[in-house]
This record gives C-alpha cells, structure tokens and sequence, in this order.
C-alpha cells in the first residue's frame, strides 16, 4: 500500500522522539501489505480498529494512536492524525470532514 503522507510522522516524532521508531516500523509494515479489508488488516494488528471511516492503530504499547484512511481499492493510505492517547480521548479528531 502507499502511504500518504509521512510528513506528520516526522512532526510528531520531534515532539514525541519515543513514538518514532514504532510509527516507522509499522509504516514499513503498511508500505509492503496489500490489504483488502480490516480483517487483513487485524492479522497484523489486531487490535486495529474501524472507528467511523477511519482505521485507529494502537502505537508504542497504546501510548500514541494513530489514525488513517486506508483506502483499499487504491491501495492507499492517508495518514491523519497521530495522537497521544489523552488527545484521542478528547474525540476533537472526530470533527474531521471525512470522519
């Protein structure tokens, strides 16, 4: 799958340098899977989860959360938001136009 865009992975990681080695490991991960539906998706993770139209995933032992828009006719991700999980809980992500 290509993902779009690793941009807010480098942001992120400045603030929070502890989340980056996870949020690349599963960005090489989801850079070479072809997926076709969630539950391709959970054979990897399985604690990722459709919440609206997005995928959540658990990162750094559910310290962070990160949310894509895994377009899977495509074989696209959009990357979002990458959060803490305190920033997650406040569901203020949930506002985004494409949720």
């Amino acid at each position: 799958m290509r993902v779009i865009s690793r941009k807010i992975f480098r942001e992120f990681s400045e603030e929070h340098t502890d989340a980056k080695e996870a949020l690349y490991a599963w960005y090489r991960v989801a850079s070479k899977a072809t997926w076709q539906n969630l539950l391709d998706v959970q054979q990897i993770y399985p604690k990722a989860e459709a919440v609206g139209n997005f995928t959540v995933f658990n990162i750094k032992g559910n310290r962070y959360r990160l949310i894509v828009d895994l377009v899977y006719v495509s074989q696209r991700i959009y990357v979002k938001y990458v959060l803490t999980h305190a920033e997650y809980d406040k569901d203020e992500w949930k506002n985004d136009p494409y949720f």
